[in-house]
């Protein structure tokens, strides 16, 4: 599980995905921080052509489903385990409607718990480029005020068999990593149908992830 990363600086973020540079407020994210995540552009021009095929969009770390009655949920929903997606009420709306969504990462941070205590383990890719995260986007209107807030969650999968991932989370614990999509499949997973989801739910090769400082 992933609770906290850092968001690429809005230079690469932009060079990644061909988009205009995104103002980044915090870079070190947790749940309930408001971050950047990608998805299929939905705006048109007058022509009814898409402007552009990816946008990126603000939202919370953790999905806010459109029927809670406030963000704190947030707090927990920043994953999503596949194997259980679809049916869990805080996210089996966006996974059945294909709200995929691409949530950009500089590094992930996950605890090694190998020398008896939680140690703070700042993971990336070992070619620097930043990690493109399977994830699912959602937005919520605030009952009170009437606006419109947009949040996202990171999907999961097992890695109890992960050379790399497997080293991370307590020793009793289950093993878990996101789903850190290859590039050549970004536009693959947005435009993606619900029925092919799953598809795209494996791990990323131990040899391309370092710790890193």
């Amino acid at each position: 599980m992933c609770s906290h990363y850092e968001a690429p600086t809005p230079r690469l973020l932009a060079h990644t995905f061909g988009i205009d540079p995104y103002e980044q407020g915090k870079l070190d994210l947790w749940p309930g921080y408001i971050g950047p995540f990608v998805r299929r552009a939905e705006q048109v021009d007058h022509d009814g052509a898409v402007q552009m095929p990816v946008e990126a969009l603000s939202g919370s770390f953790g999905l806010i489903p459109s029927w809670s009655k406030d963000t704190k949920i947030a707090r927990r929903t920043y994953n999503a385990r596949s194997e259980t997606v679809a049916e869990k009420p805080s996210f089996r709306s966006a996974w059945r409607l294909a709200q995929h969504c691409i949530i950009p990462a500089a590094a992930i941070y996950e605890p090694d718990w190998r020398s008896g205590k939680a140690i703070a383990t700042r993971i990336a890719r070992t070619d620097g480029e930043l990690m493109g995260i399977a994830g699912l986007w959602e937005q919520w209107r605030d009952p009170g005020t009437g606006e419109i807030l947009h949040s996202y969650t990171m999907l999961t999968i097992n890695a109890d068999d992960h050379p790399f991932m497997r080293n991370y989370h307590k020793p009793q614990d289950e093993k878990r990593m996101v789903v850190i999509l290859p590039r050549g499949l970004y536009s693959d997973w947005l435009k993606a149908p619900a029925c092919e989801s799953m598809e795209f739910m494996r791990q990323y090769p131990a040899d391309r992830m370092a710790v890193a400082v």
